[in-house]
């Protein structure tokens, strides 16, 4: 038998060659510490009617959602690219409530007023990882997932309160989600808005 060409140990040993399996990643931005604590403290009151709090170190606002990604390096070149043609700008959380609709609460979410510079950055985003939504950006923080009983758990705790939390938005996210049977969010990489350059996760 004639073989064109190296051959790798994994050749050798007779053990099939497969491709590393695509990371489930998603862009978006991480909330700081202090003000994920307050929004994760509004959720509490949930936690007696079987809610799934999120985390306070896993809450985020998700620009593009996740996608399956075989080529990491890809993904972060593309987000370095698009958050240097962005400026810090001011992100608003003005309403907390009941998602997607009170009707169907899965979700306790803090909704995030829709401002020009975050929708450009969220089309600018979905764009270059090719990604299309033919529903309307609402921009929100989910801080609970609401169990089948949603519509019971809404009705004997109501929530439709205002909010007045802001942060400065400096930096945008590429997280990876967890695998199966794995829990938290993990922050591949953060590029400050205009700057281009990379920051370790944890100086978030």
């Amino acid at each position: 038998m004639t073989i064109d060409g190296p051959l790798s140990a994994a050749t050798l040993i007779g053990i099939p060659i497969t491709e590393a399996p695509a990371a489930r990643l998603f862009a978006g931005l991480k909330i700081e510490t202090e003000v994920a604590r307050k929004l994760a403290e509004l959720a509490l009151p949930l936690e007696c009617y079987g809610a799934r709090l999120v985390p306070k170190s896993d809450i985020h606002l998700t620009l593009v959602p996740p996608w399956d990604e075989g080529h990491i390096g890809s993904a972060i070149k593309t987000l370095r690219i698009v958050a240097s043609g962005f400026n810090s700008f001011l992100l608003t959380f003005e309403h907390l409530e009941y998602g997607p609709t009170l009707r169907h609460p899965r979700l306790l979410w803090a909704r995030c007023v829709a401002g020009s510079a975050l929708k450009e950055l969220q089309a600018a985003l979905m764009t270059a990882y090719g990604r299309t939504d033919t529903r309307p950006f609402r921009p929100h923080v989910t801080l609970a997932r609401i169990p089948q009983n949603g519509r019971s758990a809404a009705r004997k705790h109501p929530i439709d309160q205002p909010l007045s939390l802001e942060q400065c938005v400096r930096s945008v996210e590429l997280f990876e989600s967890p695998a199966k049977g794995q829990s938290g969010y993990r922050v591949l990489v953060s590029f400050p808005l205009g700057a281009g350059e990379a920051s370790e996760p944890g100086e978030l």
